[in-house]
Formats: structure tokens, sequence, C-alpha cells
């Protein structure tokens, strides 16, 4: 219908822009067309009488509109556009042949969508035979040329349509391609198209075409989205994992999360399923078990009517280790809540707790030190000696007591070791401690009071009948800190439950950023931060604004774990984080339907600043006894950082142990898994496909849109091209334009009797 009255196709005056082929300049054009409009306007009004009325004003419009248009006819426009020359260019079809094709199109009778692409594009090659060298490739990872479409089946591991696009421009660089057509359903692994794609595409000005199959809609499914779990924790501790989902087609039932550990079920938990098309996040909390490099299943159960349960299952890795870390506990004073956190921390295995407890102003009395030398001087003033503990409790003490020395230390403590800081309550702590006016004060998660005073006591006399109580914040129901009980209902009963406290101090206001996990809830009936943490440079920091906990473990019932489960969760939160000198990473634990992984490391000196001049190597251990070394290339841009690229080539799991001369080994773990990229976000994406069509030039088509595209191809100025000048002055709306416009102008003539 469009060329019918424009004679043009619409990509040629969406590609193609306006000129004039006349000898007269385009300002002139203007002039008589203003001089021309004005002088029909002047006629019009005398033979109106000197009135230009509402009628007047339409035969004006109406008969300086003729006037207009052919004055312009006058000018000879044109369409100006490049198109490619017949048969001297080269159009790319690319054929999607991951295994998602091979998924049924329900807009192609049930058939799979592959078979409606070949189908498809059996037509297409014909079409484009007419006027390109047609060039048909297979898409997964990687193109490969095919000679005919019956070489085309769907049973690769995965798309990447990047890679793709990149290996076709690197293959072409010296042919004259003129397009692409990607046929696909957009069910790209590898997170889309990257810029430099796009660069490369628009600068040599290659527009990609994308043909869209299978279902824009999600069918009825549910599906695990992602699992998000800490790569490394300490052993039979408990640990956290956020996991998100997603459904359509079954709001409002409910189903069933469970991880494992092989045959081991670690945990399970049934969720209400909210609106289709909602992201849902459940958090399971599980405990690490022993330790070692361990492969977890998160899984969903299917539910009746599920369309593809492949996608209920997801896998995490997670290094599990089982060192001793050592924390230094400060106390200001003799009291009781020094004695059941040493109480407490005696039992944890994977925590040595060594203290220094002021006993007067110039005595001090360790414990848990490991030779008679640790600590002889007091609170340490060297980083060497403060650099070998991974986290630091500080009691009922004033910020003076510590020297401006110590003070820097303690900042760079966390901030540079990326150790943990815990700040106790207490009668010489917090701003009756003067800490808000010290050089430590940027440390802590609150804004503290700027007077002093804050700390309170229990009323103990006889009549009294209210007490302060810990309360449970929403951010605590969640948190492994504040998770007394396994199940979130029981666990924030178990906190309704909990003995009063004994003491309690105001901390202030939470920092922009900071998460309060308990609040302390006054005998007043005043709400105050009672735990609240933050992160810190490369470490984290706490404040537990009582001394009173203590109270737990007196008055709970003989054998209730409360008061040291607690306690031993805070101190393994506060050093479960800290780094070593040497640190190893990947960006993802787990390599679905491909083995490429960048290894990362961090390597720091004695005083744990960056050491860009360490020599580091990664100790590979593979799957079928597969051994291998790889060097780590210092990084330019970060020093300290050293990279490596490795690609696993055998499913299964691996093992880097990253060395750097003496230090202890940093070990990371990845595995590869092939045959499951495909399973997830079955549904077409037809946002990607649109999104790359749109930034090369393109347009996206439906599968029933083949003429339109043919058409739109020859338009462009890749390749090999001809700049040609469309005349626009015999379109068939000009003339329907010059007999419409003047029938107007009678007709209402008639109508007004104005004839």
């Amino acid at each position: 219908m469009f060329e019918l009255f424009f004679k043009y196709p619409l990509a040629a005056y969406e590609r193609g822009h306006l000129v004039l082929l006349g000898a007269w300049p385009g300002w002139a054009l203007l002039l008589v067309v203003g001089a021309l409009a004005l002088g029909l306007g002047a006629w019009i009004r005398s033979r109106a009488g000197g009135a230009f009325t509402r009628r007047a004003a339409a035969l004006w419009a109406l008969q300086a509109l003729v006037v207009a248009l052919i004055v312009v006819l006058l000018w000879q426009p044109a369409l100006s556009l490049a198109e490619l020359k017949p048969q001297q260019n080269i159009v790319a079809v690319l054929v999607d042949d991951s295994r998602s094709m091979a998924l049924p199109d329900a807009a192609a009778g049930g058939a799979s969508r592959e078979a409606a692409a070949v189908e498809l594009q059996a037509g297409l090659v014909a079409a484009l035979n007419r006027r390109f060298q047609t060039r048909l490739y297979t898409m997964d990872g990687q193109v490969v040329r095919v000679a005919s479409p019956g070489q085309i089946q769907p049973t690769a591991p995965a798309t990447r349509l990047g890679d793709s696009l990149r290996q076709l421009l690197r293959e072409t660089a010296d042919l004259p391609l003129g397009g692409i057509v990607v046929l696909s359903d957009g069910a790209d692994n590898s997170g889309g198209v990257d810029r430099s794609t796009i660069e490369q595409l628009t600068s040599r000005h290659i527009p990609v075409q994308t043909i869209g199959f299978g279902p824009t809609g999600a069918p009825r499914d549910l599906e695990l989205e992602q699992v998000e779990l800490p790569p490394r924790a300490l052993a039979q501790s408990r640990l956290e994992a956020s996991v998100r989902l997603l459904q359509h087609g079954f709001a409002g039932q409910t189903a069933r999360i469970a991880v494992s550990d092989g045959k081991q079920l670690l945990a399970a938990q049934s969720v209400t399923l909210g609106r289709d098309g909602e992201l849902q996040t459940a958090n399971l909390m599980f405990n690490s078990g022993a330790p070692g490099a361990k492969t977890l299943d998160f899984t969903l159960a299917p539910l009746a009517g599920e369309s593809n349960p492949n996608n209920n299952r997801l896998r995490r890795l997670v290094n599990v280790v089982a060192a001793p870390h050592r924390v230094l506990y400060f106390e200001g004073e003799p009291r009781w809540e020094y004695k059941y956190i040493r109480r407490a921390e005696s039992t944890d295995p994977q925590v040595q707790l060594v203290s220094i407890l002021r006993a007067t102003q110039n005595k001090i009395y360790r414990q848990g030190i490991s030779d008679p030398s640790e600590l002889a001087d007091g609170f340490p003033s060297r980083p060497e000696e403060m650099f070998r503990y991974q986290g630091l409790i500080i009691g009922s003490v004033e910020a003076a007591y510590f020297t401006p020395v110590q003070q820097d230390l303690i900042q760079a403590f966390v901030d540079r070791r990326g150790g943990g800081v815990l700040f106790l309550g207490g009668q010489s702590s917090l701003a009756d401690g003067g800490w808000q006016d010290s050089a430590l004060a940027p440390l802590l998660p609150v804004v503290l009071p700027n007077h002093k005073g804050t700390f309170v006591r229990a009323d103990l006399s006889p009549g009294a009948t209210a007490h302060a109580r810990a309360v449970l914040d929403p951010a605590g129901a969640s948190s492994v800190v504040t998770r007394l009980v396994d199940d979130p209902a029981a666990n924030a009963k178990k906190w309704q439950t909990l003995p009063w406290l004994m003491d309690y101090q105001d901390a202030g206001a939470p920092k922009p950023g900071a998460t309060v996990l308990a609040d302390v809830l006054s005998p007043e009936g005043r709400r105050s931060p009672l735990l609240t943490s933050e992160n810190y440079g490369r470490g984290r920091t706490a404040v537990l604004a009582t001394s009173g906990t203590w109270r737990w473990q007196m008055r709970l019932p003989l054998g209730d774990p409360t008061h040291t489960l607690f306690w031993q969760q805070l101190v393994r939160w506060l050093v479960a984080g800290t780094p070593d000198r040497i640190t190893a990473s990947v960006p993802h634990t787990m390599l679905y339907d491909q083995g490429a992984v960048r290894l990362s490391a961090e390597v720091r000196d004695a005083q744990y600043n960056p050491n860009a001049n360490a020599q580091v190597e990664a100790h590979i251990l593979g799957p079928d006894g597969l051994t291998t070394a790889v060097p780590l290339r210092p990084s330019p841009d970060a020093p300290g950082h050293f990279v490596a690229d490795y690609t696993a080539a055998l499913s299964g799991t691996y093992l880097a142990q990253v060395t750097s001369g003496n230090l202890p080994a940093a070990v990371v773990g990845f595995e590869r898994s092939d045959g499951v990229a495909e399973s997830f976000h079955t549904q077409q994406n037809r946002d990607l496909l649109q999104r790359l069509a749109a930034a090369t030039g393109g347009q996206y088509w439906r599968p029933g849109q083949i003429s339109q595209l043919v058409q739109q191809l020859p338009y462009s100025e890749a390749g090999v091209t001809l700049r040609t000048n469309l005349p626009l002055w015999n379109l068939p709306i000009i003339f329907l334009l010059l007999l419409l416009l003047p029938l107007g102008e009678w007709f209402l003539r008639r109508r007004w009797g104005v004839v």
C-alpha cells in the first residue's frame, strides 16, 4: 500500500535524504513560496471586503498548498540514497542452531523453531540471490558456513551472538559485506552483544536485520533465575544462599526449594509463588559442613503442567575452609560480658580468641596467647603485630586510651588489611568513651550522640517491671548473624522470648549504607540500634550497643545454646571475609556450556600494600587427572592485581591453587557443566534482537515480513554502493494531492455559496 502512493519502499525514505536538483538555490524556493502565499492572502482579503474570516483563511490555505506544491516540483525534488550494487555484495544469513531452537513454535503450527527458520531461509536466500551473493551460516558460539539447509541441526549447547558476529566480521574484513540477516530466538548465553562489536558493525555501516522465532510471552514454567552464594565459607558455619525464581502460570501455588550436597539434603523451604513474571527471592540457610570444595545443587520441585523442568536446577561451587581465625579482644574493664564471650568462643574450633583485659590503668591480663611474647607490650603498635589477626573486638574502653599511632593502625586494619572490628557497648565505650570525637569515628557504622550518659543499666529495684529487650529487625530476619533457629518464624519467636538485657547504650543513628540487624527496646518503648554493621574499605565494622547479652546465658534453660550460637556466628561473620596476603577469584564459579574463565589474584606485602612486583602462578587440577601451570600477568591498571585467561576444555570440577613466593596458596574452584545454558529463558528474547537491529541501522522482523526485509536490504552504505537520486515529482501521491486540494476548495465554495 505504501508503494502505491509513494512509488518507492519505505526503507528508501528511511535511509535517504531529500535533495533539490533544480538550478535555483533552496532559499529562493522559500522566498517564492512565501511571496506567492502572501500575495494570495492579500488578494482573497480584498475580495472579502478587507475581512479575513475563517472561511477565507480555509480557502487561502488550500490555494497556497496547491501553489507551494507546484513551485516545489519546479525545484525538482529527489531522494538521494546509497544502494548496494547488484551481484557485487555479500549478504550473510546466520541461522541459530542452538538447542533452544529445537523447542516447538506455536506460530509455526507446533514445528520446532529451527524447522521454521530453515523453511523460511530457503525462500529468503532465493529472494536475496536475485541481487546479492548470499552466504549461509550456522550460529551458536561461532559461525560456520554451510552449503545447504540440511546441515543445520539444533544441537549446539549455547548461543553467543556477540562472539558469532565478531568472528563473522573478522572473516569478512576484506569482503564487500552489505548486510547480515540473523534468524534466532535471541536466547543468548553470554550477556548479549558488547559495545565493541556494535562499534565494529556501525563503523563498517553493516545493518543487522533480525528475524525472531518462538513465543514472546513466557510459557507455563517455573525457573530458577539465580543463586547467590559466597564462594568461600568457614567449616561448620551457617551459610546463606539467596535464591531467585521466576514463574508464569503458577501464581498462588507452592514451590519447594531444596539445596543438597550430593545425596545429603542440607535445607528445604516452601515458597508461595507471586504474580506471573514477578521475580521472587528466598533465603536458604544451611550448615557448610566439613572442609573441602563442594558442589551444591539447588532445585525446584517440578509442578504439574510445567513446560520445561530442565531449568529447575542450578549448581554452585563453594570452598569450605578450616584454618583457625585469630581475633584480638581488648576489654577495658573486668565485666561479665568479657567472661561469657570468652566462654562462648572457647568451643569454636574455627576461631582463636586472644584477649587483653585492662585490670588496672597500668596493668593488663592476657589470655589465649600463642607464646609469652605475644602482646607483651599491650595493644599492638606495629602493623606486623596487628595484621596477624583477622578480627578485632573493642570493649568498654575510652578512645583516648589508644595512641594516635594505634588509632591509625586500627583504621588500616579495616581499610587496608580487610579485617573486621566489633565495638561493644559499655560505660567507657561509644559516646561515653569519646569515640565520636576520635579519628576512628568514620569506622563506626553509626553516628554517635554528641553527649555522654548514653549507657543505661537495668533498674533492679523491687518495683521495676519493665526492662530493655532485644528486638529483631527485618534485615536481621535473613542474616546469618541473628539466625538462632533455622526456621524464620521460629527464629522470630525465639528473639521475642530472649531474656531482657542487663544494660544498653544509645548508639545514635545508623549511617547511610549501614544495616541494622537488631534494635533495643527501652523500658519506655523507645527503639534504638542494638546491632549495626557496615562494610568499610576491604573490611567490615559493627556496633553491639550493650554489654548485657551474658544474661541470656544465665537466664535461659541449662543447655540452651542461644548465647553461644549468637556470639560464634557474630565473630565468624567478623572474620569470614578477612583476606590473606594472596587472594584468588573467578567471575563465576559455574561455567555453563563454555570453558573460558579469567583467573584473578591480588597479592599484598607484609604491610598489606599492593605488591606489584610479585611472581604469581596458578596450578590447576582438573578432571581426568589434568594438571597444568598457568602464569598470571600483572594487570596494568591495578597494582598488585594479576590475571590469566584459561579454558576448561573438559566438563567437571577444577581447583586453582594460586601461589606467590612462600605465601600460603589461595585456592579457588570452578566447574564446567555442559548442556545447561539453553534450558533457561526459553521464550524469544525479542528485546535483544530489537536492540541489536536498531543499534546497527537494521530492523526487527517477524517471519511473515520477509518480502519487506528483502526490499529494505539494498539500501545500505556497506559494501560496494552506488549513490542514486530517485525523482519525487512523479509520485502518485503528488498527482492525488493536486487533484484533491482543488476539489476540496470547490466543495467548500459550493457549501458556503461563494462559487
